[in-house]
């Protein structure tokens, strides 16, 4: 764990100096996101580490190359989590990575995105100027918010240094229900329970199956797993750490992977296909080699848009 930024600003003033393109690599564990990056390669691991992290304020701030997965184990031994579920990637996944890809997993609906809990950031641009934006609390964020501009950019704006975010305690209590049905009325249902005070953190369809996770105070989850009724999914974690990683066999094989950005009651559309749906409804996986135009109006069409995440 060490701080390098000025051996990165050094780097970079040179490559501007040089007029030489740079391509900035964490652990390499989402390359496959966006168009590939021709450039210098540009490492940054080896500026890692937790600054500072006071639980009582419910904010941490660290370095781009900390790994998500250090960052969340620091959380739970003080009872609190990443709102946002980061995708941990087998441990490779680190913090700054994350912001700049936008990853957020199953919560992000109900919980907000990455980019929802960022309060600050420290960035050098192409210059090699080093700047910051923002703050460590939420009346510091005023003005243009740069900070939240970083999520989704793929490093396009410089290379992010630090990241200030917010966490938030561990639910006191967790069920995950199971219910039978078909797309359509999973897509009904998930935004029937949007329009209820539902503790819901979590809901998800595929192969026939719905699933729904209450989190919260332990009586408000005991109440709504009695109402929904269904069948509790006794490794709960497990599915959804899953879906976050998509190591489950939905995601595996060398189909092609689409990913559509939905509202959330958009109907369901080319049915006889392999979908996944999640985030309530609005984000959607499709397997399978169509044609881009196609897809893309199908997206217009339910005021949405789609992307090719993955290659076969």
């Amino acid at each position: 764990m060490a701080d390098s930024s000025e051996q990165l600003i050094e780097r970079i003033k040179t490559a501007y100096d040089e007029a030489t393109p740079l391509e900035i690599i964490g652990y390499g564990s989402k390359s496959f996101i966006g168009r590939a990056a021709e450039g210098s390669p540009f490492g940054v691991v080896e500026h890692s580490g937790i600054v500072s992290y006071n639980p009582t304020e419910l904010v941490i701030t660290a370095r781009c190359g900390t790994t998500m997965e250090e960052i969340c184990e620091a959380l739970a031994e003080q009872g609190q989590i990443c709102p946002f579920e980061p995708p941990l990637l087998s441990g490779s996944s680190t913090l700054g990575g994350t912001l700049a890809c936008n990853l957020s997993g199953p919560a992000r609906p109900w919980f907000g995105s990455i980019r929802d809990a960022v309060l600050g950031v420290r960035l050098i641009n192409g210059k090699g100027e080093y700047l910051r934006f923002g703050g460590q609390v939420m009346k510091n964020v005023a003005g243009y918010d740069v900070s939240r501009l970083q999520a989704g950019a793929l490093g396009t704006l410089g290379v992010i240094t630090e990241v200030s975010f917010k966490v938030l305690p561990k639910p006191a209590a967790s069920t995950t229900l199971m219910l039978e049905m078909d797309a359509a009325a999973a897509i009904e249902h998930m935004n029937k329970l949007a329009g209820q005070p539902a503790p819901i953190s979590a809901a998800a369809w595929w192969a026939g199956r719905l699933y729904l996770r209450f989190q919260g105070a332990a009586r408000a989850v005991k109440s709504e797993v009695k109402r929904q009724g269904g069948e509790i999914v006794a490794e709960a974690d497990a599915l959804w750490e899953g879906l976050s990683e998509q190591t489950l066999d939905y995601f595996q094989g060398d189909a092609p992977l689409w990913r559509f950005s939905l509202n959330a009651n958009a109907d369901h559309f080319l049915t006889d296909r392999l979908w996944l749906i999640d985030w309530g409804g609005s984000q959607r996986w499709l397997r399978g080699s169509f044609d881009q135009g196609e897809l893309e109006s199908l997206a217009q069409a339910a005021r949405g848009h789609v992307s090719l995440f993955r290659h076969g």
